[in-house]
């Protein structure tokens, strides 16, 4: 029997979790927090399917790859858009009751597609609607799940990954003011990262607090292929409080416009489809209309949808903008850009597997192809289900194959620099025989990344962020929080070396040094 280890308990984690074991895997779970902790619970936008009449895979294809800004893989899209019917099919299964109108399942419109295809459960709770179903079937088939786990390392021999090294929390919640948690070794005959993403790499973030890259850190510490890690995508609309609450795209979809300190409807001046382009294209146009005025957050402008529609379609956000003192049926709220979704990770096959024998990756850890340059909204949830789906058979026979997956180092194509990865060891080591360096503080870092690795770019930033990296060291790893701090450090030292690299703009990478893509220039 396969011993499969599944580190991360969101959909993607979940999802293979539950098939492997149907499959007659022997598996456990671990995961940082609770079991229905993590970025699923958050999602609020819905999952994309081409599943309607007037719809069809090729076209859910087509607006993905027109997202992605040239760089996505379409065979990845193919077996994206393709399996997406049955995986909702299968989520209807476990449990999830999506929204329903006179005509079935509702459906709605959000940025960059071109059909009505995103269907939600409880307004604007998908992602909780999907995390609650799937915690469920865990707990009802009994499966192995260690809570309050922290991911330290990989462990590899000969060439193959065994299993991970881990810190336990002596008491839930995190870690022992007093003294160190313990740090356990589980072995197996498969390990599956979906660790998800790494919003916490910047001071203004839609992720909770245990988005901090985990996965990608630990598979580039044990010589994994990443890439892609310069794309990251920042969300247009976070609420401009403490916390950025996220306001889903699904808004805008429905109707809201954004406008700035004046009051004028600005995106029209920069895409003719105004707030329904894609997502870096609106954040960017965010960035530079708050820059124009002195930092001011624009606002969101949904107040002619009106309270009943409001409170009956996006409860959550609803409630949030009421928390903050908002009446949003009665005047714009105010927002900001915020760091979402990584389209970077662990590089993998269509399968989940890695360049490391035994190391497979799905959800937002993973760079399967299927984002490119810039995610089109509400395809994460999809792409957890879909590549996990595919995992799951593939670990069945856990065999040792490596997988067929990018070679490092070329900055012009979509695997990252090799020489980084392997930086990160060296720099992170240290030598009893040189000035002892400052000790990497989280706080720092974040607005570094904020600073000069944001929403837009340029050489000489990127360079002082290098160098401010380089200058610091990790700390020991005793308990969650220094792991996550480890993580963090590395994440932010390969992140802006592969934004050095790539020396064009592309689609959520944009550098202030180089032209706009003609296609971008084109659009607008």
């Amino acid at each position: 029997m396969t011993r499969v280890l599944v580190v991360g308990s969101g959909i993607a984690g979940l999802w293979t979790a539950i098939r492997a074991a149907e499959a007659g895997c022997d598996v456990t779970v671990v995961t940082k927090a609770a079991l229905g902790d993590g970025a699923t619970g958050w999602a609020q936008g819905g999952i994309a399917a081409a599943m309607f009449a007037d719809d069809a895979p090729a076209r859910h294809a087509a607006d993905t790859l027109a997202a992605g800004a040239g760089l996505g893989d379409p065979e990845a899209v193919r077996v994206l858009t393709g399996d997406g019917a049955a995986r909702i099919r299968d989520l209807i299964r476990f449990g999830v009751s999506f929204d329903r109108d006179d005509s079935g399942l509702s459906r709605g419109l959000e940025a960059a597609h071109t059909r009505a295809r995103i269907l939600h459960a409880g307004g604007d709770a998908t992602g909780a609607a999907i995390q609650a179903a799937l915690v469920a079937t865990v707990r009802r088939r009994g499966l192995r799940v260690l809570e309050h786990t922290t991911l330290v390392d990989l462990v590899v021999e000969s060439g193959r990954v065994v299993g991970i090294r881990a810190i336990a929390a002596e008491r839930a919640g995190g870690a022992s003011p007093s003294k160190s948690d313990a740090v356990v070794a589980l072995r197996a005959d498969a390990v599956v990262l979906a660790t998800g993403g790494t919003g916490c790499l910047y001071r203004h973030t839609t992720n909770p607090d245990v988005a901090t890259g985990d996965g990608v850190a630990a598979a580039a510490r044990a010589g994994a292929v990443v890439a892609d890690l310069e794309f990251v995508q920042f969300h247009p609309t976070a609420l401009a409080i403490p916390g950025t609450p996220l306001i889903s795209e699904a808004v805008r979809g429905d109707g809201a416009v954004l406008r700035d300190a004046e009051g004028r409807r600005f995106l029209l001046e920069v895409d003719p489809r105004g707030e329904l382009a894609p997502r870096d294209v609106v954040a960017r146009a965010v960035w530079r209309r708050m820059a124009e005025q002195g930092g001011a957050p624009v606002v969101l402008d949904a107040t002619h949808l009106g309270a009943d529609r409001l409170a009956g379609r996006f409860p959550g956000i609803d409630a949030a903008c009421r928390a903050a003192g908002f009446d949003w049926s009665r005047e714009p709220v105010p927002v900001v850009p915020a760091a979402h979704y990584a389209m970077g990770g662990v590089a993998t096959d269509l399968d989940g597997r890695t360049s490391l024998p035994g190391l497979w990756a799905v959800g937002e850890v993973a760079r399967t192809g299927v984002h490119g340059a810039n995610r089109l909204a509400s395809n994460s949830l999809l792409e957890g289900a879909v590549f996990a789906e595919r995992a799951a058979r593939d670990l069945a026979s856990a065999a040792a194959v490596p997988a067929s997956v990018p070679p490092a180092g070329d900055p012009t194509g979509h695997a990252g620099p090799d020489a980084a990865a392997r930086g990160v060891s060296e720099r992170n080591s240290f030598d009893a025989h040189q000035p002892a360096a400052a000790v990497v503080d989280r706080e720092a870092l974040q607005a570094l990344m904020w600073e000069h690795v944001g929403l837009e770019r340029d050489a000489a930033g990127l360079a002082a962020a290098s160098a401010r990296l380089d200058a610091w060291r990790a700390p020991d790893v005793v308990d969650r929080r220094t792991a996550e701090d480890r993580n963090l450090l590395d994440l932010a030292r390969l992140t802006v070396a592969a934004a050095l690299a790539r020396t064009a703009s592309v689609g959520a990478h944009t550098r202030r040094d180089a032209p706009v893509p003609a296609l971008e220039r084109q659009a607008a």
